[in-house]
């Protein structure tokens, strides 16, 4: 996860960058916003994570003005602007994908949206990339070119269905005061996904080379942090995105753990060694790739993903089996279904949520210790679930992340964790 900065260059001056991330409720009416319980927003941000993974395929800046990032299909949205002369608009900020795309003008088919479509043809700074420009091979397997202009075509496909088919250009962008310039951008003509209207594509944040992240090279140096809010917080739900030197993480409880590089180079990839319910460890696994005198498992580097889009927490359907029956154990509650047939560990209670079993999740020399709202929700007055959920893949979703803050290194290939208050205004 190299950072690539010959290609691009950040015109003005910004030690940091720190975003506020808004829950989507709070895009809508006051009296949405008060029909809406906690559990009610909870329930449909996990019906969207099941859709993203079983489908197929420290202060504020004074030197930048805050930029708003608004939740909208469970995810977030990022506001920006683009072109010149700028036009402003929102799109779904996304740790699990790397080309940053908006709807344009002409639109043969797309997705409902708020905001006007974008039209290049009015942007002074915006150019196409052609077909044999290197730029054109960096999404390897989703460009082709379009012989008639000699411009270069993208593909992109996501696991929900969604997809996005347009042009590949370069293009300015603005996030408060810092000018981007040359940013490799998807203008999309030909869209369909379920986005919500007001988003108009998506905001590329993984660690591949066409990533925001890696194009803002010189601004972030490969830092970025998330902080984000409780579910149930109410009305102060709030959370934080900062780059740069506001993304450093530091203090005496502050745990760090590899970030392993990994084909695809897209996803944030960490080493899970076991999982702790109360005082039982399971998944006692080895980093050694030989068999082990004390019986422990060989590890696989680089087994789960972090990701801040998918609300659930998933886990291989092994370990996730184990941890179930030691929660059973443990638990001395009555068992139930869950009605909304979403999650399958859930008991029949009314009670607070300390009373059930501290989880650990033991990551590569970092212990975090998840508090009761991270590992079990509620969803429905009488009904307390297991957060998690089994797949053919390991990741460590945002329910688990809440209240954390969260810090990458790209740069020294490092993910940091810290117990934070994300509703509070300032981290």
């Amino acid at each position: 996860m190299s950072m690539t900065t010959s290609l691009y260059s950040i015109t003005g001056t910004a030690e940091g960058l720190t975003i506020d991330l808004i829950h989507r409720d709070f895009m809508q009416s006051p009296s949405l916003v008060a029909s809406l319980t906690p559990s009610q927003r909870l329930i449909n941000a996990l019906r969207r994570s099941f859709n993203r993974v079983n489908t197929p395929t420290r202060h504020r800046s004074s030197l930048t003005a805050p930029i708003d990032i608004l939740s909208d299909k469970g995810e977030y949205l990022m506001k920006f602007s683009i072109g010149t002369p700028p036009v402003e608009t929102l799109a779904v900020a996304d740790t699990g994908s790397d080309l940053t795309w908006i709807q344009c003008k002409p639109c043969t088919q797309c997705f409902r949206q708020k905001a006007p479509l974008f039209e290049p043809k009015l942007s002074s700074t915006y150019k196409p990339i052609t077909c044999t420009s290197s730029l054109c091979n960096a999404l390897l397997g989703m460009t082709s070119c379009d012989g008639s202009t000699g411009t270069c075509r993208y593909t992109i496909g996501y696991g929900d269905t969604s997809c996005s088919n347009g042009y590949l250009a370069t293009e300015t962008i603005r996030l408060g005061s810092v000018t981007i310039p040359n940013v490799v951008v998807g203008c999309g003509h030909n869209d369909r996904g379920t986005f919500g209207a007001h988003a108009s594509g998506i905001v590329g944040l993984g660690g591949g080379k066409l990533s925001l992240i890696t194009q803002m090279g010189s601004l972030t140096q490969g830092r970025f942090s998330l902080c984000l809010g409780s579910y149930f917080s109410g009305s102060s739900y709030s959370s934080q995105m900062s780059f740069g030197d506001d993304a450093i993480v530091s203090g005496d409880d502050v745990t760090k753990t590899p970030l392993i590089v990994k084909n695809p180079n897209t996803f944030y990839f960490l080493t899970l060694e076991g999982i702790s319910v109360g005082n039982q460890r399971i998944g006692n696994y080895s980093p050694s790739t030989s068999s082990s005198s004390n019986g422990s498992k060989e590890i696989e580097e680089g087994n789960i993903i972090l990701d801040s889009g998918t609300t659930l927490t998933f886990l291989p359907k092994e370990l996730y089996n184990e941890v179930a029956i030691e929660v059973k154990r443990q638990m001395k509650m009555k068992e139930m279904d869950d009605p909304k047939g979403l999650l399958k560990l859930c008991y029949a209670s009314t009670s607070l949520t300390q009373l059930v079993p501290e989880i650990i999740f033991h990551f590569k020399g970092a212990d975090v210790k998840l508090k009761s709202q991270n590992t079990f929700v509620r969803t429905r007055k009488n009904c307390l679930c297991l957060g998690f959920a089994p797949s053919s893949e390991g990741i460590f979703g945002n329910l688990a992340q809440m209240d954390f803050l969260v810090g990458y290194d790209l740069e020294n290939k490092t993910v940091s964790f810290k117990p934070t208050d994300c509703s509070a205004t300032k981290i």
